[in-house]
């Protein structure tokens, strides 16, 4: 068994020639907090700290479509999906998993989001 103490970071790639502009977005829009990125990575990238979460941008030629996603407690499912709905956004009602409820979207950027809500 593998006893897992807490997440540690979040990876999230960004197309070649574009890191400059997300750095901008994640430490300015998003107001991350960069962090220190050890000198023994050679490719582009930035980190920041997402409250004790670290968020890792690297640059990757995006492969579509991914699975790779980020996932939301919310806590009113229905609500959250009804919303979604009236704003025409697509519901992607994925595989059921035991003990909570779920479904996918797809933002107007591509990333791939999961709400769920535990029962």
């Amino acid at each position: 068994m593998i006893n897992i103490k807490r997440a540690d970071h979040v990876y999230v790639s960004v197309p070649p020639g574009k890191m400059h502009e997300a750095n901008e977005f994640y430490s300015q829009v998003m107001g991350l907090t960069p962090k220190p990125r050890p000198d023994v990575f050679t490719s582009a990238g930035y980190w920041y700290d997402m409250g004790g979460i670290e968020l890792h941008l690297g640059t990757e030629t995006v492969v579509s479509p991914s699975k790779r996603h980020f996932a939301l407690e919310v806590t009113n499912l229905p609500a959250a999906r009804a919303h979604l709905e009236a704003n025409n956004i697509e519901i992607d009602d994925t595989e059921a998993i035991p003990g909570r409820q779920r479904f996918m979207f797809t933002d107007p950027y591509g990333n791939l989001v999961e709400l769920l809500e535990y029962d």
